[in-house]
């Protein structure tokens, strides 16, 4: 399977958007403990006492950000899978995936920072073209099978 290259690619920059969603969730949980606010009882009373089980914004913030990766990259996944299998040109199916992947970092980091609108829709829209793009390859390529 890796000998097709752009698979190959694929492979790569879902592997770094994986990355990036397991950095989201340790900084989600960091941020759980330098704020206590704990999700579960059982967790607030491990650190400080019941009254730690509460919700916080900036822990907020980072799981709308994690819950948005979820939403994005995961249907991603599908399209870049079954898109490389359609045989694309090697430079077009890179471009697609590196405008995606640096889409979802920018729009991470304006999520958690809290950065300037438009800055997070802008990066949102960004990554979204590359996937509607694929999504249309791939129908494309597979529409004599309908």
């Amino acid at each position: 399977m890796l000998d097709n290259e752009a698979f190959g690619s694929f492979v790569f920059y879902s592997t770094l958007l994986i990355i990036k969603m397991y950095i989201v969730a340790i900084i989600t949980g960091q941020v759980r403990l330098r704020k206590k606010a704990f999700a579960n009882p059982e967790d607030a009373m491990r650190h400080g006492g019941i009254t730690f089980a509460r919700e916080d914004p900036d822990v907020e913030r980072c799981r709308r950000a994690h819950h948005n990766d979820m939403e994005n990259i995961f249907p991603f996944l599908f399209l870049g899978a079954v898109y490389s299998m359609t045989e694309p040109t090697l430079l077009i199916a890179r471009t697609h995936f590196q405008v995606f992947f640096l889409g979802r970092v920018v729009h991470t980091v304006a999520y958690l920072l809290a950065l300037k609108a438009p800055t997070r829709s802008l990066a949102y829209i960004i990554a979204q073209v590359p996937c509607f793009s694929m999504a249309v390859q791939v129908l494309i390529a597979v529409a004599s099978y309908r």
